[in-house]
């Protein structure tokens, strides 16, 4: 007799840490008789994996529990009771608190913890106990995992991305005042070199052609090297190029006090490095920039930008923007329209202030009224709109070599995304996923790019056309 499996049901907020930290949730779930299911209702375990980075992020969490209460008081498909988990940054944040609001919750686990998962959901069906571990673990979680992670993968349930995310810095030291990360997923950690290498090989066997490297801060990456010493990002990046079938490397979050030369210098030196560099800058008031305890003036961020187009002049740039901190006045928010005008971002992600628990700003008496912070973001969203179409206006006619991901919305149409990092349509009877293709860019829209393959000329190599050589890219 065969024993059922169990399903799986992981639903994931915010970050791209928290795509990867899900995906390895799973892994350390598989082995213990679970497979995954998009079915909230047929699922025996279901785990929120929660962001606490905006405003309301937790009650969006406990709206959910409401929801699933119902699916838990009235059994799943199965009969059975199901068992609910929230996970993340609210749960690191919360601990204790969930369990008093949200009775339908069995387990609450912080982000450091998520490899004791299989434990946690053993212990609390035996028992019937309702469980905390939201503490900062001594046990280094990504090693556990990595053993984990070889045993799920070698069988895996559906057909793997060609782009994954792969975690190899966590935590911040930073300490900006309006930003909960230092607390909720602790001081910086950078995982060793060796670890970082042998599960990208692991992913690139599966299929995996294009990596991003993920961290709270991820270029103050410092692991330690096969031979004891700090690596650089920079370093860490060269040794990934060299794994065969990986064609692109990509990193996010950086912080501008730490892009230093050797990481602008491998924008220009490393192929498989993307033309493409996500660099907040907040803020465009140094009397902010202070107040959000950034350590970067304006002209440090300039400063940065000019020698990056030096290294690598067809870069694409993208940035962080929070308007309405407190204390900003009309002046400090013109000069962060200053900014955006000047740099003429390809891409940016622009939110309100908003207060974070425990954080230092949300003490500050000098909150700007909700009205003015809406207004603000209306004007800065339509610049950088602005910029973003022209942007992609500027890729027509050009031809990019393209990695496909998915399927679109008919079976002819394939997703898949430019080195920097756009959205490209094309029409094609091939099965496309999986490859890096050539494709002329003919028509482009604020959000993607439509294109057409370039049949004479496909190659899997990730080189540029000779069509945008020498910086004819818009910037």
């Amino acid at each position: 007799m065969t024993t059922a499996k169990k399903s799986l049901y992981i639903k994931t907020y915010g970050c791209q840490m928290n795509v990867y930290d899900s995906t390895r949730m799973a892994d350390v779930l598989i082995p213990e008789g679970y497979n995954e299911t998009e079915d909230i209702s047929d699922a025996d375990v279901i785990v929120l994996n929660t962001c606490h980075i905006r405003e309301k992020a937790a009650e969006k969490v406990y709206s959910e529990l409401g929801r699933i209460r119902q699916i838990k008081d009235g059994r799943n498909k199965k009969g059975k009771k199901t068992l609910v988990a929230v996970a993340g940054c609210v749960a690191q944040a919360e601990g204790e608190e969930i369990l008093q609001r949200a009775p339908v919750v069995d387990i609450v686990v912080g982000p450091q913890n998520y490899h004791r998962l299989p434990t946690l959901v053993a212990t609390a069906q035996k028992t019937k106990q309702r469980l905390v571990d939201t503490n900062f673990q001594e046990t280094d979680k990504f090693r556990i995992l990595n053993k984990t992670h070889t045993k799920t993968q070698t069988t895996p349930q559906k057909r793997i991305a060609p782009s994954a995310f792969l975690t190899v810095q966590e935590g911040c030291d930073k300490f900006c005042t309006f930003c909960v990360v230092p607390y909720t997923r602790g001081v910086e950690y950078s995982r060793p070199v060796s670890d970082i290498i042998t599960e990208a090989k692991k992913q690139v066997a599966l299929g995996v052609r294009e990596i991003t490297l993920l961290g709270q801060n991820v270029n103050a990456y410092h692991g330690l090297d096969e031979n004891g010493k700090s690596s650089s990002l920079a370093s860490l990046l060269d040794s990934l190029s060299g794994i065969p079938n990986l064609e692109r490397l990509r990193y996010t979050t950086s912080h501008p006090c730490d892009m230093s030369n050797d990481l602008i210098a491998a924008h220009r030196d490393n192929p498989k490095i993307m033309p493409y560099l996500h660099l907040p800058f907040q803020a465009g008031s140094d009397r902010i920039l202070k107040a959000m305890n950034r350590k970067h003036t304006i002209a440090l961020y300039f400063d940065l930008i000019d020698k990056i187009r030096a290294a690598s002049p067809e870069i694409a740039l993208s940035t962080d923007i929070i308007v309405g901190f407190p204390g900003e006045s009309d002046a400090d928010f013109e000069e962060t329209l200053a900014v955006v005008e000047k740099v003429r971002f390809a891409q940016a992600y622009s939110f309100k202030y908003s207060t974070r628990p425990g954080t230092p700003a949300a003490e500050k008496t000098e909150q700007v009224p909700e009205h003015i912070k809406s207004e603000r973001l209306q004007r800065l969203q339509k610049l950088l709109n602005q910029h973003q179409l022209a942007f992609n206006q500027s890729c027509v006619d050009r031809t990019l070599p393209v990695l496909f991901e998915k399927i679109g919305r008919n079976p002819q149409q394939y997703i898949g995304r430019s080195p920097y990092l756009q959205s490209v349509h094309v029409q094609s009877n091939d099965d496309l996923i999986g490859q890096i293709k050539r494709a002329k860019i003919v028509d482009a829209g604020p959000n993607s790019l439509q294109a057409e393959l370039n049949m004479t000329q496909n190659s899997t190599q990730n080189h540029y056309d000779t069509v945008y050589a020498g910086n004819t890219i818009y910037n």
